[in-house]
This record gives structure tokens, C-alpha cells and sequence, in this order.
């Protein structure tokens, strides 16, 4: 009853405070306001990036390795990237895929593909500068698509180069607005294709693999609208049975690669090697910079925030001191009345900090209704700014609650 009565008389006092010093409050609280916000957003942003790159993940696999010209990041050891090496490298061919396939035994797929930018026409309809996928069987098993209408490229098509096509949700909505896209042609360079199916719509992928905004082709009939050899992005992408770690398909890969390519053995890998772990890796230390950053920043809002307390509960101290001499006359102690300005503090910074969470839930509102990205403020990160919140109003009010617990009760009484 004691630790409740406490509660009940801080809060009161606190909310006194607000309401009769309303522009000190709101200047001093600011801080802590400011502070809550630039630390809970950075670590919202960082954990819905964090929540997304896991999920791309999850489609993909745990053991998937791109075959590419390019590796994701520099060599191990090493911080600077050597382009100059990786400048005349051959990019990926669809041969080498099917000689994947025919020398591996530990890969389930193996999928030629490359990206190049047309305009797409049906009817009076026109989609410019879209990206279109250029395939071989078995992305959409590797990339985990769903088909939301229609049906997928067969095996047969893909390896015939036959002139059909898959349409990404946002294509499909531009050329075809309201009717059906199923059986009916689009235009690519002069091609005549036929559309089989539409993608479900997925949203942005932070991995790329998202194919709202694509046109999957076979790899066959686009060799036949562009260069093959030319530099697309050409990546075999190859995945792995079940079971099988990325570590072991990579060793396998490698030296798969090496003889197709006929590299000597005292020769370097003309090829990168790519793995999904290497950029969550890459981005787990730009995440700690930021994490950094935020605390940095906060922590400065926090600590002004902080001083802003302080002068409130001394005000609060002065204002009051009949009031406390006249509660140890009656026998309050010393820690009773230490413990009231404590919590008085915390509510006070308490108050700040949710001013602070309500202002980054709006914005996450905001966020995820005008862009195509899930911010979500999570449970935990609203538990760390409150408990922030708590713990810098109990250091700001340590220093006044102690002078107002050893204040003596007579000269508190009879202070003017």
C-alpha cells in the first residue's frame, strides 16, 4: 500500500508539474523526446531491414550459391575490392548450367538467367524500360514464386525457347488494367509472346528476387532478342539438395567451375562464388554502425533531456520545501520522501519518452502506407525506450531527491 501510495502521489505531482509549468516542462522534456526517438527509430529501421533480409533469406534457402563475374564483397581479409581483377572475367553461360547439372551431385536446380531493360507493348498499351528475365527451367522452384493466375513456363518451353511468357503483378495491372492477361500476346523488340501466368505479387525484395516489376522469359528466346555475351548480370544460380550445407555445395561448385573452365591448378578462380550469407554479413556491420549512430545522437538529446529533469525537480524541491519539512515533522523519513522525488523524476522522463514512441508509431504508420516497406515498432524496442526513459529520470532526480531528503524539517518549515 505504501509503494502504491508513492506511485499515486509522484504521478500526481508530476502531472502538477506539466500542467502549471507547462512551457518549462515541454522545453525540458524535449530532450528526452528527442533522445527516445532517434534511439528507438534507428533500432526500428535496423530491425525491420534485419526482418526483411531474413525473410528473403528464408525464400531462398540456406544452401543457394550464385555463379557470377562479380563477387558480393571483397576477398577475405582484405577490405579493399579489386575490380581490375574481376574486369575481363567470361560472364556465366547457359552451357556451363547444364554442365552443372549433368557433373553435380549435390544440386537440385541450376538456373541460367540475366536481366536486360525493353519496353513492352499489348495493344495500345506500353510498359517502358521493364525488366526482362531471361531463364532457364527451375527459377521459380529456386526463387520460391508463387503463380497467382495462370500457369508456369513447363520445362519443355523453357530449354525450346518458346515465345511465352510470365508477367510480374505490377505489369500485368499497367498493359492489361482490369482484364485477364492469360492468353494474350505482348510485344518485346518484335517478338510476339504469349502470356501463361501472372506472379503473385510479393513487393520490393531487398535480395532482388521480387518480380512485381519483371517479364520472365526462356534464356533461349532472349538470346535471340539480345547479345548473350554482353554483360546482363549472367549469374547461375544453383541450389542444393536437401540437407546440403552451402559450404559443401560451394567446394563442390568450385572445382566443377574450374574444370569446365580449364583453370590450372596454380591459378586463380575466374568466377565468384556468391552466397546469400555474405550480404547479410556485409550489412550486419552497417547495422552496428548505425546502431552506433543512434546511440550517439540520442544519447545527447538524452543527456540535455536529462539536465532538463534536474532543473525541474530542484524547482520542484524549492517549491515545495514547507511541504516536505512539514511531512518529516509528522514522521516521514528521509528515504520515503527520497524514493517520492525518484519516482516523481521517472514519471516525469517516463512521459517524455512516450511522447517520443507515439511520434515514431505514427511515423511507422505513415511509413508502411506510403512506401512498400514493413516498419513495424516492436514490443521490444517500446520496452527499451521506457525503461531508458526510467532509468535517465531516476540519475536526473538522484541529486535533488537527495537534497530534499536531507532537508532539516524546521528550516524547511520556516523557509520565506
Amino acid at each position: 500500500m505504501l509503494i502504491f501510495r508513492l506511485v499515486l502521489e509522484s504521478f500526481k505531482f508530476a502531472y502538477n508539474s506539466l500542467v502549471v509549468n507547462r512551457l518549462r516542462t515541454f522545453l525540458s522534456l524535449l530532450g528526452i523526446t528527442i533522445g527516445i526517438f532517434c534511439i528507438i527509430s534507428v533500432f526500428t529501421i535496423i530491425d525491420s531491414l534485419e526482418r526483411t533480409i531474413r525473410e528473403s533469406m528464408s525464400k531462398l534457402g540456406s544452401n543457394v550459391i550464385y555463379v557470377q563475374k562479380w563477387p558480393w564483397a571483397p576477398p577475405p581479409g582484405e577490405t579493399e575490392y579489386p575490380w581490375w581483377k574481376y574486369l575481363n572475367r567470361p560472364v556465366p553461360e547457359l552451357a556451363e548450367t547444364q554442365e552443372i547439372l549433368r557433373r553435380s551431385g549435390l544440386a537440385h536446380y541450376a538456373v541460367f538467367n540475366y536481366g536486360f531493360n525493353k519496353t513492352i507493348k499489348s495493344g495500345n498499351s506500353n510498359a517502358e524500360n521493364v525488366e526482362v528475365l531471361g531463364a532457364s527451367s527451375g527459377l521459380i522452384e529456386t526463387w520460391s514464386l508463387k503463380i497467382n493466375t495462370g500457369r508456369p513456363l513447363t520445362e519443355q518451353e523453357f530449354n525450346g525457347g518458346a515465345n511465352f511468357a510470365m508477367l510480374g503483378s505490377d505489369i500485368a495491372d499497367q498493359l492489361f488494367a482490369g482484364v485477364s492477361p492469360i492468353g494474350k500476346a505482348i510485344k518485346i523488340q518484335g517478338f510476339n509472346l504469349l502470356v501463361l501466368g501472372v506472379f503473385e505479387k510479393m513487393g520490393d525484395d531487398i535480395l532482388g528476387t521480387s518480380m512485381d516489376k519483371r517479364v520472365l522469359i526462356p534464356a533461349k528466346l532472349a538470346a535471340r532478342m539480345v547479345d548473350p555475351r554482353a554483360e546482363m548480370g549472367q549469374s547461375i544460380i544453383v541450389k542444393g539438395k536437401e540437407d546440403i550445407t552451402a559450404a559443401r555445395l560451394s567446394e563442390e561448385l568450385e572445382g566443377i567451375m574450374r574444370s569446365i573452365r580449364r583453370i590450372k591448378p596454380s591459378a586463380e578462380n575466374n568466377f565468384a562464388l556468391n552466397e546469400v550469407s555474405l550480404l547479410s554479413g556485409q550489412l550486419e556491420g552497417l547495422f552496428k554502425v548505425f546502431n552506433i549512430a543512434g546511440w550517439i545522437i540520442g544519447g545527447f538529446a538524452i543527456l540535455v533531456g536529462g539536465f532538463g529533469i534536474a532543473n525541474i525537480m530542484f524547482v520542484s524541491v524549492k517549491e515545495r520545501t514547507k511541504l516536505i519539512g512539514l511531512q518529516k515533522a509528522l514522521g516521514a523519513k528521509s528515504r520515503f520522501i527520497l524514493l517520492e522525488f525518484l519516482f516523481e523524476a521517472s514519471v516525469l522522463s517516463l512521459i517524455g519518452g512516450i511522447i517520443g514512441l507515439i511520434i515514431i508509431y505514427v511515423l511507422t504508420f505513415m511509413v508502411r502506407r506510403t512506401f512498400d516497406f514493413n516498419l513495424i515498432l516492436t514490443i521490444g524496442n517500446i520496452m527499451t525506450g521506457l525503461i531508458i526513459s526510467i532509468v535517465i529520470g531516476l540519475i536526473a532526480g538522484v541529486v535533488p531527491a537527495r537534497a530534499a531528503a536531507h532537508l532539516d524539517p524546521v528550516d524547511a518549515m520556516n523557509t520565506v
